[in-house]
C-alpha cells in the first residue's frame, strides 16, 4: 500500500502565505483528494511543533473530510499526543523532531527513551490509534519497539536512498546490497514479533521498487518525490506513477537478484 504524505504541498503554501496569516493555495485539503483519486490507499501528515507547513486547521479539516486511511505523524509529546486524542487517526507514527532539521532526520530511539514512550503509546492506543515508530533497521530498535508496545514499526530508508545515489542504483554493489538486506532483515524481525512492518523516507521513482519488494511489506510512506512531480504532470498522476511502481509483483526479484 501507499500513503502519501503531502506536507510539501503545504510547504508551498507556506512559501507564500505565512508571513500574511491567512490560507491560501495550494489548498492541503485538495491535495488530499487528489492523491485519493490518484491510488493512493492513505494520506499522510506531520504535524510538526513549529508549525512550518502543516498546520492545525489543516490537520482537523484533513481529518474531517478524507476517506482513505490517515496517518498523523508526531513528536511525543504532551501536547500532540492531545491532538492525537482530539483527531483519532488511523495510525499515530511517532518520529524524532528537530528545529534545525528541513525533514526528519534518523530514526526515533525507542531503546533509549523506553519508559517515557511506553507511556505515550498506552495513551494513543487508548484514543484508538494504531501506534507506529519510526525507526532505523536496527534489531535493537525493533525489540524496543515491540517492549513498548508499537503495533507498527517503520524502517528508515534514508541510509539505503543515500547509497542507491552514490552507487548509481547498481544493485550489483556490496554496500547497496547490504543495505536492502539489513531493511529484509529488520523487517522480518519486525513481523516475527507480531508487528506490521512499513517503510519510508527518502523514497522516489527511482529507487522504490526494490524496498517495496521486500517480503511481507505493509506500506510505503512517500511524499517529497510526489509532490516534486506533480509540478510536472499534476498530483493525480504523479500518485498514479508511484502507485504502479509500488505494486508487488508476485515472483519478482529483488533487483541485483536478475541472472
Amino acid at each position: 500500500m501507499l500513503s502519501v504524505n503531502i506536507d510539501h504541498v503545504a510547504t508551498l503554501r507556506q512559501a507564500r502565505y505565512r508571513a500574511a496569516g491567512v490560507y491560501g493555495e495550494p489548498d492541503i485539503v485538495q491535495a488530499a483528494f487528489e492523491a485519493s483519486l490518484g491510488g493512493a490507499d492513505g494520506v499522510t501528515i506531520h504535524l510538526r511543533e513549529d508549525r512550518r507547513h502543516v498546520t492545525d486547521r489543516d490537520a482537523r479539516l484533513i481529518r474531517q473530510t478524507v476517506q482513505t486511511r490517515f496517518n498523523f505523524e508526531m513528536a511525543a509529546t504532551d501536547e500532540m499526543v492531545k491532538m492525537a486524542a482530539e483527531l483519532r487517526p488511523h495510525s499515530a507514527m511517532l518520529v524524532p523532531e528537530g528545529r534545525n532539521e528541513v525533514t526528519t532526520e534518523g530514526g526515533l530511539d525507542v531503546a533509549g527513551k523506553l519508559d517515557a514512550l511506553k507511556g505515550v503509546v498506552a495513551r494513543l492506543r487508548e484514543a484508538g490509534c494504531l501506534v507506529s515508530a519510526f525507526i532505523d533497521a536496527d534489531l535493537r530498535q525493533v525489540q524496543a519497539a515491540h517492549t513498548a508496545g508499537f503495533d507498527v514499526c517503520e524502517l528508515h530508508t534514508g541510509p539505503y536512498a543515500h547509497v542507491f545515489h552514490e552507487c548509481g542504483g547498481d544493485y550489483r554493489h556490496k554496500r547497496l546490497a547490504a543495505e536492502i538486506e539489513q531493511l529484509a532483515i529488520a523487517g522480518g524481525e519486525v513481523r516475527a514479533r507480531g508487528m506490521r512492518c512499513n517503510a519510508g523516507h527518502a523514497l522516489n521513482y527511482l529507487n522504490v521498487r526494490a524496498v517495496a519488494r521486500l517480503p511481507g511489506l505493509n506500506e510505503l510512506h512517500i511524499g517529497h518525490a510526489i509532490v516534486s512531480r506533480s509540478v510536472f504532470v499534476g498530483l493525480r498522476q504523479a500518485v498514479a506513477e508511484m502507485a504502479a511502481l509500488c505494486r508487488p509483483i508476485a515472483g519478482a526479484p529483488v533487483p541485483g537478484d536478475e541472472p
